[in-house]
Formats: C-alpha cells, structure tokens, sequence
C-alpha cells in the first residue's frame, strides 16, 4: 500500500510539498487502521439496555393508550384516573390515526423523492433547501397567528428569523457547501446497496411510527384536559425523537464504514474490497457498536445545532465586547461539548469499533493535530441537510394538519406539530447517507490526504486549497487579537503612570 501510494503521489505534479509532507505523517496512522483488522466488543451496553427497556415499556404504554379509545370510549376505564372530574369525550383513536397515515406517507414519499433528486439535481435541491425554508417557516407563523394559537405563531416567527440570520451569517460557505455535497452525493449513488439500506431503515421506522401514532391517536382522543395531553405527547415526541435519531445513526454508522472503504480502496475499484463489507457493516452497527449508537444520540443533534447557532452569531458581532464576551462563553462551553460528542465519532465507530465517547475524543483531536479542524468548522452541509429535513417534516405537518382543521379544528396543533416531527425524522433517515459521506470524507482527509486524491484529484485540490485559505485567516486573526491586546495592556499601563 505505501508503494501504490509513493507512485501516486510522484505521478501527480498537482500535490504540493506540504500536502505530500502532511500526508506521508498521516498515511502510517491511516494504513494501520484498516490493515489491523479491529477486535469488536460490545461498547456502551448500559446505554443498549436503556434503548431496548425504553422501547418495551414505551411499546406497551402506546398499545394500552390507543386500544382505550379504539371503536370503544374508554374501553379500559382509564378516564377515570386521567381526568375523573372531565365529561365524557366520544372521540375514537381511529378519527385520528388516519391523520398520522398521511404524515407518514407525505414523510416516506419526501424522503425518497428528495434521495432521488440528489442525485440528479444537487444544487438546486440543496437551493431549495437554504431559501425556501425561511418562507415556509414564516407562513406557518402567520397562520398560527390567524388561527389564534399566539404561542406557536410566535415560535415559527422567531424560528424563520433565526433561519434568516443563520443564512445570512454563512452565506460566503455555501459555494464550499455545496461542492461538498455534490461530491458526497456521487459518492452515495456509486453504492446504491447502501441506498437500499437508507430505505430499509425507513421502513423500519414506518413500522415503529404505527405503533406509535396508534398510541399518540388514543392519546389525542383521550378525555384528559389539553394540558395534560399536551404533557404526555412531549413525552412520546422525545421518545421518537431518540428512536428516530438511533436509526439515522444506525445507517450513519453503516453508510461511513462503506464509504471509508470505498475510499481507502481507491474508490474507483469496488471489487478490491472485503467481501461482504455490508453485511459487516450491518452487523456490527447493530450489535457491538449498537449501545455507542444509542448513548450518542441522546446529544448529539441538540449540541451540533446549538453550534452551528452560535458560530453563525458569533461572526456576525462585531466590535461588540460585552456581547462577543458572553458569546465566547457560550462557544467555547459548546466547543468542549462537541470534543465528547461530536457526528465524526460514528465514523471511528464503524471503523474501529470504539466507545463513543473514545471515538469522538480521537476524531477530534485528528481534525485539531491535522488542522482539519478550520475546514470542518468552514463547512455547513450538516445544517443544510438539516434544512432539508425539517422541510419535509413542515410539509407532513401542514398535509397532516390541513385534514385536522377541516376534521377537527381544535386538534390542529397536536396533529400537525406531531406529524411534523413523523416527517422530519423519516427525511432525515434518508439525508443521513448524504451526511455519512461528508463525515466520511474529512476522516479520510485528516488520516491521508492521499486517499481523496487517488478518488478525485480536483477535488482534493480544492479541499486543499480551501484548508490554506482558513489556516491564513485564522493566523491573521489570531495575529490581530494578539495586536489588540497588546495594545490594550499599552494603555492601560500608560494611563496607571
């Protein structure tokens, strides 16, 4: 391997000296991880047995909620322990399960249209994601504010101004973005067997939302007062987002393990690989590294939006002292969050089967010791992909949602906040192969640049390029704070004499 790698790198006159110096450090750290083949364990079994207790018992509360009102009203006499003072309510599972049918179907439909369109049409699809987003969200407010449901209005008001300033904030990353994409996304369709993947989970996903619509119908239909409905659907909406979040891991995990092979294997010969990668891949993404999976999970996406959220603000600032003060609070408390769970982790999961906190802790200090790390910050294709999703989960809750407010209008909000959630995670279940691509590439970047060359050498130049532009720019501006200070202490003592 590094004989074929020393013929690349003297048969290309377009690698710089520092790309070949960098990448004969890395390309030893890089062999040694496939060469050695990993021994599999079973990390993070505590947070698996969580998973698993929690699908069980949540399994058998959604059973018991809607069986209560289905084709009978209270058909277990629970009303008179969730609201014993209430009327009786005549409203049936089944006037609302259908509701979440069209949730699921709009969901699944979006889901693999928009796959598909990926494919063909990358730009503009991830167009419509970034400027089509901020409208839809706005249009939502005002009809929650024409329907009189304030608090909803304001929180998709201040949702579409929050995606306004964020587009705003990186609108200079799009151009890297989206070349980023584009070259993930014909990374995804040269393995359609990891596509098929992606719309097996989905499916799995729809199968669990049956079960779980059925339960959150019942719930819907229940005689408790709206607060206490309210209550128990946040508590289910949690749970399916932890469910949902585990299964687009899942395929995260599966789809990088393939793609870092695929790389690592010269990424024009498939037939190079070990036989039976995928079956690997599956197996070990739902057995020994399953428990990782799970624990990651539960923080991952709140903490990588919540980044991206303060990095587009931050840059926004200004000379602003007392605000960049409290923002920098913010982001370096952040930044030491992401160091323990951060989206790359998945990728030393599926490759070498560590703990998910070990895996994270290692794929970061890779990108900081590599200097990688300017490039992965530059990069805003995980929020675009994220756009995309709850795109598509607005759009299942508002088809969700026209049929509630003709059917039932009091119901609106549960239904259509529900839905788009149903929506949001069965798109997102097909977005996360695109993203384990992404993932997949900076990993192989930061172990040997090599690797990216010998699959696109433009592309690797245009990487390379890119990390120089933002290595500069975070000297220059490291420079200037040091300037600042320096001068900010000359006064000082200037004055105290």
């Amino acid at each position: 391997m590094s004989d074929s790698r020393s013929q690349t790198s003297s048969d290309s006159g377009s690698i710089s000296p520092v790309d070949q110096n960098i990448g004969s450090r890395r390309s030893s750290h890089g062999s040694q991880i496939i060469s050695t083949v990993p021994s599999r364990h079973w990390r993070d079994i505590f947070w698996l047995m969580v998973f698993i207790a929690h699908l069980i018992g949540l399994g058998f509360v959604l059973g018991v909620l809607g069986i209560n009102r289905f084709k009978v009203s209270d058909r277990l006499n629970i009303d008179k322990y969730t609201s014993p003072t209430s009327t009786s309510n005549s409203d049936l599972t089944e006037d609302y399960w259908p509701l979440y049918a069209v949730a699921g179907g709009v969901g699944t439909l979006l889901g693999w249209s928009w796959l598909l369109l990926l494919g063909s049409k990358a730009k503009q699809m991830m167009k419509v994601f970034v400027h089509i987003l901020t409208t839809y969200l706005a249009v939502i407010g005002v009809l929650c504010f024409w329907g009189e449901r304030i608090f909803f209005g304001i929180a998709f008001a201040v949702g579409a101004a929050l995606q306004f300033l964020y587009v705003i904030s990186v609108i200079d990353r799009l151009p890297f973005t989206m070349l980023i994409l584009q070259k993930a996304v014909k990374m995804v369709w040269g393995l359609p067997e990891v596509m098929r993947i992606a719309y097996g989970f989905m499916l799995v996903m729809l199968l669990w939302m049956t079960l779980w619509s059925f339960g959150a119908s019942g719930v819907v239909a229940s005689g408790m007062d709206d607060g206490k409905r309210w209550w128990l659907l946040v508590v289910l909406s949690i749970s399916l987002f932890w469910t949902g979040a585990v299964l687009c891991n899942t395929v995260h995990v599966i789809a990088s393990g393939m793609v870092f092979l695929v790389l690592f294997h010269g990424g024009e010969q498939p037939s190079m690989m070990p036989r039976n990668s995928l079956l690997n891949s599956l197996r070990y993404a739902l057995t020994t590294s399953f428990g990782s999976i799970c624990y990651g999970s539960l923080f991952t996406a709140a903490i990588r939006t919540l980044r991206w959220e303060i990095r587009g603000f931050r840059s926004k600032i200004g000379n602003n002292e007392c605000l960049l003060c409290c923002v920098d609070f913010l982001f370096h408390l952040v930044e030491t969050l992401v160091r323990f769970f951060n989206k790359y982790a998945y990728v030393q999961i599926a490759v070498s089967g560590k703990s998910f906190n070990q895996s994270a802790r290692d794929a970061w200090e890779l990108f900081q010791s590599t200097g990688v790390e300017a490039l992965v910050a530059y990069d805003c294709s995980g929020a675009v992909l994220l756009m995309g999703s709850i795109l598509g989960g607005l759009i299942s809750g508002t088809c969700a949602g026209v049929w509630a407010w003709i059917k039932a209008s009091d119901r609106v909000v549960m239904i259509g906040s529900t839905s788009m959630l149903m929506g949001m995670i069965l798109v997102g279940l097909a977005m996360a192969v695109v993203e384990s691509a992404v993932t997949s590439i900076y990993i192989c970047y930061a172990e040997d640049p090599l690797l990216i060359h010998r699959w696109d050498s433009e592309f690797f130049n245009q990487m390379s390029e890119m990390l120089h532009q933002r290595l500069q720019h975070r000297s220059a501006r490291a420079t200037e704070i040091l300037n600042r200070n320096r001068f900010d202490n000359h006064v000082e003592g200037t004055l105290a004499v």
